[in-house]
């Protein structure tokens, strides 16, 4: 295994500003490669106008509401909960040049993974989260959240994650069904690991192995887990095998999973890179800003002590009314060149909020 070490750090800024959809933010950023192009995921889309002046989430002096987060307010017409988009993998100097929205049969940029006849489209939101093509289908992984109001929290938006769900569907009209356990759409409910945060294909065992996080309320820290399932069994909820130790031992009882590292937010991203000779996570620490990867030669681990890969700041020049809040950091293997030498990454500054690329050069 090669050690890891940055060369240089080259900025390409915010993307997908430039549309004809009047999409003026969005956050999540998961790419899947597909056969000729790439699938990227997004989060929670604002459609409309940003404001000329203050902050992105507030009207004066006041946050916005929880309605308002599905509604919109301001200059905003509304939020779509979550969007996608097909890319060629050809980079200007800026970025991303080649790419289309995937919309309705009107023209508006879509919703792929659609609330369901009770739930609450307002309050309960279906974010994104990672996927993978398998046998002619698309499968999306997404997590449910409940918006609340909470005076206590410093940032414009509060949430309780109710869970993470996996749905199916085609690239053909791109509509998708949510796959159902016992019932429920919620396959890991907001007690348990959060899986789907990364969905990465073992082509030599068939299997699909899958990362996800849950914070650990006592001592505020997010744990990352490990689960595998095999190609033929994705929707059978009861064949998931879940990570109990590095040996590797699995079990069939999530409760019986241990944590492979901690600090990732629910977002982050695992690849081959030969360059190196290992596996790579990467991942933010927290909300800090801090971009860290961690190398491992097994998927399931000993993982190596985060290495710091970039400090993302802020670059609102105008105070705002809350703190910093940088997240969501993930590479896009896809789009890796000299085998892994050259990594592109991409975050979400809040207040910025559109996904901000990088491209990471190591030694």
């Amino acid at each position: 295994m090669k050690k890891l070490e940055v060369k240089k750090v080259r900025d390409l800024g915010p993307q997908f500003t430039d549309n004809v959809h009047r999409m003026v933010g969005q956050d999540g950023a998961y790419s899947i490669p597909l056969s000729k192009k790439t699938l990227w995921f997004f989060g929670d889309t604002l459609i409309g106008e940003r404001p000329t002046e203050g902050s992105l989430w507030y009207v004066g002096e006041e946050s916005i509401k929880p309605g308002e987060l599905a509604e919109g307010w301001d200059r905003i017409d509304e939020i779509i909960s979550n969007t996608g988009l097909l890319l060629k993998h050809n980079l200007g100097s800026k970025g991303f040049t080649d790419f289309k929205y995937i919309c309705d049969e009107y023209g508006n940029i879509k919703q792929l993974v659609k609330p369901l006849p009770d739930e609450n489209f307002v309050k309960e939101r279906i974010w994104c989260l990672h996927g993978f093509p398998l046998n002619n289908k698309l499968y999306l992984f997404y997590q449910k959240v409940e918006i609340i109001e909470d005076e206590t929290n410093l940032f414009p938006v509060s949430f309780n994650v109710i869970g993470t769900g996996l749905s199916v569907g085609d690239t053909t009209n791109w509509d998708f069904t949510r796959l159902v356990l016992r019932g429920s759409t919620i396959v890991w409910p907001g007690n348990q690991p959060q899986f789907g945060a990364v969905s990465f294909k073992m082509y030599e065992e068939e299997r699909i192995y899958l990362y996800g996080v849950l914070l650990d309320h006592m001592t505020g820290i997010q744990n990352c887990y490990l689960a595998r399932v095999r190609w033929d069994d994705v929707e059978d909820f009861s064949s998931y095998e879940y990570l109990v130790n590095d040996v590797p031992t699995w079990s069939p009882d999530v409760y019986n999973a241990n944590p492979i590292f901690t600090g990732p937010p629910n977002e982050l991203s695992v690849s081959r890179n030969d360059y190196l000779g290992c596996f790579l996570a990467v991942h933010s620490n927290n909300i800090t800003g801090e971009i860290v990867a961690r190398t491992t030669d097994h998927l399931w681990g000993s993982w190596s002590p985060p290495i710091l890969l970039y400090k993302a700041e802020r670059l609102v020049k105008n105070p705002l009314p809350y703190p910093p809040l940088i997240y969501a950091a993930k590479e896009h293997p896809e789009l890796a060149k000299k085998g892994g030498k050259i990594l592109y990454i991409t975050y979400i500054e809040f207040e910025e909020y559109y996904p901000h690329l990088l491209e990471v050069e190591l030694t």
